[in-house]
């Protein structure tokens, strides 16, 4: 199954692209989908290393079980911060 991931702020200039299709296993945990994305854009690891990125947005849902329908969009958002 094929869902579309969208990389958004650091995440996008770490992956040097706003996004793609990901073939992903169904049902899959959100830390499992975070591993594969890591697998495909390794430099995503870098934002997890320093607490930004997509890591942070999956330590803050948790490991839920994800169950992704084809074609579904999964956005990756670092926090955003500011006053």
């Amino acid at each position: 199954m094929c869902v579309c991931v969208l990389y958004f702020a650091q995440s996008a200039d770490l992956t040097g692209s706003g996004g793609g299709v990901c073939a992903v296993p169904t049902p899959i945990s959100s830390q499992d989908l975070w591993t594969l994305l890591l697998r495909r854009h390794p430099r995503l690891g870098a934002a997890a290393s320093r607490g930004a990125g997509g890591a942070s947005a999956v330590r803050c849902l948790g490991d839920h079980l994800l169950t992704l329908e084809d074609g579904d969009e999964v956005a990756v958002v670092p926090p955003l911060s500011g006053g």
